[in-house]
């Protein structure tokens, strides 16, 4: 009797030992299709940690793929280095006024558009602009659109007739278009209502070609008087950058003492080419970039800061 209760309980022994090996395998199993499962998905990671949502694997891939078209850009259009990038547009704008020793009588009390060189800000970037419209180089839409550089424009009627088409390419690359006066006077030998004609004229152009009345203005040649800032006002100007450098394909030229850079400074240039330079547009732009990318400044785009 003895004897039968042991083979009993051996028998029991044997089919609990196989029931815990067939758990262990079907367990095993399971582990095994669900690393295979996380594979096929792309899943990586140590246990315990989750992948990075699709969304942000595909903004690094994108970021990666925009470095590296710039990068090539850059070869292509022969600088020393990549530019830089500038910072984000600042959230809270910085205040315009008028350059000291720029105003004119009234200028506060009467609200005119501030003449100023540079822009308020601590960030190591630089603004260009480029007057006239009289040098139309294809090659020169290509490269700052290859390059993502932003630049500001202030047209001249007499100059950009012969192809407003240019101009509106420029646009359509998110360019901001604004107003040089139609034929490029001195406009301080003006009466107030000539200059106003010069101004306000531009202005119907520009809505007439490019559909939008500019609120910038640069006088020609820099210069201007108490009428000027009054006609530019009374037809929708808001602001009147000057500059601080201005960049030929050969050579720059400062305003300041120290015949250097400084964050925020407005830089000019004009639309010239071989007739006119011993260059070509391109050829003025690798000379500025190679410029400021050597002294750590990235280009902005002004109209983010006003």
């Amino acid at each position: 009797m003895q004897a039968v209760v042991q083979n009993d309980k051996s028998r029991a022994s044997r089919r609990v030992s196989r029931a815990l090996r067939a758990t262990t395998v079907l367990a095993v199993a399971a582990l095994a299709a669900g690393c295979a499962q996380a594979a096929d998905q792309g899943v990586r990671g140590a246990p315990g940690q989750q992948a990075p949502p699709a969304r942000a694997v595909d903004g690094a891939a994108k970021a990666r793929e925009a470095r590296a078209a710039l990068a090539a850009a850059a070869k292509r259009w022969d600088l020393k280095k990549v530019p830089l990038t500038a910072p984000a547009a600042p959230a809270k704008k910085p205040e315009i006024k008028a350059r000291e020793g720029f105003e004119v009588d009234g200028q506060e009390e009467d609200g005119l558009p501030p003449v100023f060189t540079t822009v308020p800000t601590k960030e190591k970037v630089v603004f260009l602009t480029i007057d006239d419209g009289a040098e139309k180089d294809p090659a020169f839409l290509k490269m700052m659109s290859e390059l993502k550089i932003p630049y500001t424009v202030f047209l001249t009627d007499e100059e950009i007739k012969d192809d407003y088409g240019y101009f509106k390419k420029m646009q359509a690359r998110g360019i901001t278009l604004n107003n040089h006066t139609l034929s490029h006077p001195y406009l301080p030998a003006l009466s107030y209502e000539e200059q106003k004609h010069e101004i306000c004229g531009m202005q119907d152009v520009m809505e007439k070609r490019y559909g939008k009345r500019p609120v910038l203005f640069r006088p020609p040649f820099g210069n201007y008087n108490r009428d000027t800032l009054r006609a530019a006002k009374s037809c929708g100007i808001k602001y009147a950058p000057i500059w601080s450098e201005e960049v030929y394909v050969d050579h720059w030229e400062y305003r300041e003492w120290d015949q250097d850079l400084h964050p925020g400074d407005i830089v000019l240039t004009h639309f010239r080419g071989e007739n006119d330079w011993d260059g070509t547009m391109t050829d003025m732009v690798r000379r500025f970039l190679d410029r400021i990318t050597a002294d750590g400044y990235a280009v902005a785009r002004l109209e983010d800061y006003l």
